[in-house]
């Protein structure tokens, strides 16, 4: 098991892995998990800068198109809301690490980044091994992992948000095979 490092619950069913954390200083020694809240995110959007934000507001409105797949959010009626009062909270079965991914935690998990997913292919002590579906996407099943755009509106649009909650669906089905 590795020790992760990042933003939301130890018991998250989905993991999400980024290469670089918010370049502010109380994240530059971050060496584990801590779950976050509504003042955080707010905070980190506001001194981190824009991309920050893309990230929070992509990855909610990824899992409200994905749900109720992964985790039950059925009172929550936006992706906003998703964002503002679940999302890396404690018991929100949500995580953003910057640690390397643990694939003995049993969650979906989603490398965010084709350069990021290639350089961590490269690194033995990872150990996966993808299957690119094309340009943009990858998974391995073995270790229920799938290679995603980055968490931004110009990289994981709607239409490829789409396109990767049909791909979660059709790896558990086992229906995924190379374009």
């Amino acid at each position: 098991m590795t020790h992760e490092v990042g933003f939301g619950d130890s018991q998250a069913a989905i993991r999400v892995y980024v290469k670089n954390r918010p370049n502010l200083i109380q994240f530059h020694q971050l060496d584990r998990l801590v779950a976050l809240n509504k003042q955080a995110i707010e905070q980190i959007n506001a001194e981190a800068g824009n991309g920050w934000r893309k990230v929070f507001n992509v990855y909610a409105k990824w899992l409200f198109a994905l749900r109720p797949q992964y985790i039950d959010f059925s009172d929550i009626r936006s992706w906003q809301s998703l964002r503002d009062d679940v999302l890396l909270t404690l018991g929100s079965k949500t995580a953003l690490l910057f640690s390397k991914p643990d694939f003995t935690m049993p969650a979906l998990h989603v490398i965010a980044g084709r350069q990021y997913a290639k350089e961590l292919a490269e690194d033995d002590s990872v150990g996966i091994n993808l299957i690119w579906l094309d340009d943009e996407f990858a998974i391995d099943t073995h270790k229920n992992l799938v290679v995603c755009p980055y968490f931004d509106y110009r990289q994981l649009s709607n239409i490829k948000i789409d396109r990767l909650c049909t791909l979660i669906k059709d790896m558990e089905a086992g229906r995924c095979e190379p374009l």
